[in-house]
């Protein structure tokens, strides 16, 4: 048993192993690339900016040395030209030319130096080069005289000839220039010098070659017109123009990466001479440039390094891991043994190693206690099988009763909705008819096996309406939201002659996930709509008919109270009186009868205007004096100064139409001597107006069906009182227009206050 057991242990230890090594190993592997990726991407990003910030610290101090070195010389030459014995006509020319000549020894790069008339001659040379020749129309001669001391890099013109060139270099000169006065102060002539422009080679060699060693750096010095002055061969004498010397000439110290026109790309340097002090400067800016390859050699270094110790650290890390491996499946592995020798039958119990971890104990166990369930159940399992067969007898039947239940169920279902009144029909998620019951063949006259399978858009709805239905029914699908469903809805359909009629339909989901399907009961109103149209119809009708002579029975009737037809007797005074107040009613309940039937059709025009609403209060307040006055009731107006700003977009007369039918319903239930309050306020960004009655207020039965069409309070002293019963519900309907809300608060006894809340908009 040893000789056989032993060997398959083996092979699995070392196949657990050898993956949890592998597991091991890649993970360390991958985090340590990881890792090293970061720390290596990190550090190279530092150093490259650390190089490019010490290329553009190159070019900032060899533009800074320049302006030193030429703010010295700019001063020297300054100084020079108000010695008094230079300005003495009386000194000697040889004293002059030893003076210059002295000068000139201090400074080496000074080329030529020496005092020049009015007239351009050369007075006197520190050498006696040019003595008596006319320079007047050099450059630096006439800048001198126009106050401008300083001239840029030229070639030697008059001195080509006289002076060696400087290592098979024609000479190129910066020129200094200042005039001198004699010793009466009068401008007497001209101090010149030409400065040699090796001065500017040697300053450039100062700062860059202790840096060569780190790679070949070269420095370029350009003119404020983007010609190299100082640079290699190449480029000496050419314009050029890059992002780096332009970014130079706006003053700018920095660096970028950029390619030039021979084809390298260059970390570039770049900074500006800006003058110093009393010397303005002549608009030169430094590059230094390194090529790409050798400014970031030891970018390159850094990351070798970096990959070789990720390397090393994966290595390290792997063997360390194939350690760990190794002690984790070793107790693993005696487990197994054990367990294999269950699995051919052996009666082992599994006894753990009291040094194996946790684990490994509590897995012992619990096998353990498996094998324990194991020997149980089959003996259960031994038992069960003797009763097997009876209890699938019985499940059988159990089951063929069930299904007999089902099938009873269902045609009953049937029956009950073939026998409906109403039409049904049942619809999948893709539209398609799945049950069509008898009502629907009568409704729409398509046989049941006609319909079924069919598209419910193409069989029963017009064309206009079938892509909205079909829209619905993908977002159905993609969100499970449909918002017909639990609705009662209005819709125009066509039977199977192209009739269109109108029915009340309800749609409800049955079932759930892909099964679910559309249950639709349909309801035939066509008849119903005939009916409403024809009662719309003829109120339209009697209400045009009776206005018209109802207005003009008012007015004759208003006359004659008025007193047109001269004084009456009191009684026909007082029946007069009782007929204009009549004809007053009728007339609005008129007015109410069209505005309604307007609402109703979506004919009621509205102009609204952003305008304050304090004069339209006023008006509706106005308007209903004689009312209040007749009834006793006192009106009272609540809003503060402020309140004359408050603004809304409103039609202003239908706006007028609810406050006074507010009013007017206040005043009525309002007691003698009571009081009606009109109130106007801000909330956050809403306004809030009132009206506010001392009346008995509203029956809790009738609040319900406050704006309800001909809706009244019963009792015989609310139908004393007069009123069509249509005033609240066409004034919820003009305000919910106006895109506010409409609402009250009453309590018996204590009066009731209709509060209607406005958007606020800025007046004009």
């Amino acid at each position: 048993m040893d000789t056989i057991s032993t060997p398959t242990t083996q092979r699995r230890r070392r196949g657990l192993g050898a993956w949890l090594a592998l597991a091991f190993s890649l993970l360390t592997v991958v985090l340590t690339l990881l890792l090293v990726q970061v720390v290596e991407r990190s550090s190279t990003e530092q150093v490259k900016d650390s190089i490019g910030h010490g290329l553009g610290e190159l070019a900032r101090q060899t533009a800074d040395k320049l302006d030193r070195g030429m703010f010295e010389r700019y001063r020297e030459v300054s100084l020079m030209a108000g010695r008094r014995d230079l300005r003495d006509p009386g000194t000697p020319p040889a004293e002059r030319r030893r003076i210059l000549a002295d000068m000139r020894e201090t400074y080496g790069y000074y080329d030529w130096i020496g005092l020049t008339a009015l007239d351009g001659r050369v007075i006197v040379e520190a050498r006696g080069l040019l003595e008596g020749v006319d320079v007047s129309q050099r450059p630096w001669f006439r800048n001198a005289l126009e106050d401008v001391h300083v001239g840029d890099v030229h070639e030697a013109v008059k001195l080509a000839r006289l002076l060696p060139s400087e290592n098979g270099e024609p000479r190129r000169f910066v020129d200094v220039a200042f005039p001198f006065q004699d010793l009466n102060g009068k401008t007497a002539g001209v101090l010149g010098v030409h400065l040699s422009w090796q001065w500017a080679r040697d300053v450039e060699r100062s700062i860059i070659a202790p840096v060569q060693e780190r790679g070949r750096v070269q420095a370029l010095i350009v003119s404020r017109q983007g010609v190299v002055l100082l640079g290699p061969p190449g480029l000496q004498g050419k314009k050029i123009s890059t992002e780096s010397l332009r970014l130079a000439q706006q003053k700018r110290t920095g660096y970028r990466v950029e390619q030039w026109d021979d084809g390298v790309s260059y970390l570039v340097g770049y900074g500006a001479t800006v003058g110093r002090r009393m010397y303005p400067g002549l608009g030169w800016t430094v590059l230094v440039r390194q090529d790409i390859d050798d400014a970031y050699a030891p970018v390159r270094r850094l990351r070798e390094q970096a990959l070789w110790s990720g390397a090393a650290l994966a290595v390290v890390f792997s063997l360390a891991g194939l350690l760990v491996a190794r002690r984790i499946t070793r107790p693993l592995g005696a487990l197994a043994e054990s367990a294999e020798r269950l699995r051919r039958g052996e009666a082992v119990q599994l006894v753990p190693n009291a040094k194996d971890y946790y684990e490994v104990q509590a897995l012992s166990g619990t096998l353990n206690h498996l094998v324990s369930d194991l020997v149980r159940q089959r003996a259960e399992l031994r038992d069960l099988n003797a009763t097997l067969e009876q209890r699938v007898e019985e499940r059988t039947r159990e089951l063929e009763r069930a299904l007999a239940s089902v099938q009873a169920s269902e045609q009953r279902i049937n029956a009950i909705v073939d026998a409906a009144q109403d039409a049904y029909i049942a619809v999948d998620q893709r539209g398609m008819i799945l049950d069509w019951n008898r009502a629907a063949e009568r409704m729409f006259g398509w046989r049941r096996q006609e319909a079924v399978g069919w598209p419910l858009s193409e069989l029963v709805l017009p064309e206009r309406y079938r892509a909205s239905l079909n829209g619905a029914l993908h977002a159905f699908r993609q969100t499970g939201q449909l918002a017909m469903l639990e609705q009662r809805l209005e819709r125009e359909v066509i039977d199977r002659h192209g009739r269109e009629f109108t029915i009340e339909m309800t749609a409800t989901l049955a079932g759930q996930g892909e099964d679910a399907f559309f249950s639709v009961f349909l309801h035939d109103i066509s008849g119903r709509k005939r009916v409403e149209q024809m009662k719309n119809e003829f109120v339209a009708t009697v209400s045009h008919e009776l206005r018209t002579p109802l207005t003009s029975i008012q007015a004759s009737l208003s006359m004659l109270a008025d007193g047109m037809a001269g004084d009456l007797p009191p009684d026909a005074a007082r029946l007069i009186a009782i007929a204009s107040q009549s004809s007053e009613r009728l007339v609005r309940m008129v007015n109410d009868l069209l505005d309604i039937q307007k609402i109703e059709a979506g004919q009621m025009h509205f102009q609204h205007t952003p305008q304050p609403l304090l004069p339209v209060f006023e008006r509706a307040l106005a308007a209903m004096e004689g009312q209040a006055r007749q009834a006793a009731v006192i009106l009272r107006r609540d809003w503060d100064a402020g309140a004359a700003g408050l603004a809304a977009s409103i039609d202003p007369d239908r706006m007028e139409q609810v406050l006074t039918n507010l009013l007017s319903n206040a005043i009525k239930f309002t007691p003698a001597g009571k009081s009606v309050t009109l109130g106007l306020a801000r909330t956050a960004d809403m306004l809030r107006l009132s009206v506010l009655d001392e009346g008995p207020g509203i029956a809790p039965a009738f609040q319900a069906r406050v704006f309800q069409r001909f809706a009244q309070a019963d009792g015989a002293d609310s139908r004393t009182r007069g009123g069509t019963g249509l005033g609240l519900a066409i004034s919820k309907a003009i305000i919910e227009e106006h895109g506010g809300s409409i609402g009250f608060d009453t309590a018996p006894g204590r009066g009731t206050r209709f509060v209607i809340e406005l958007p606020v908009a800025a007046t004009a």
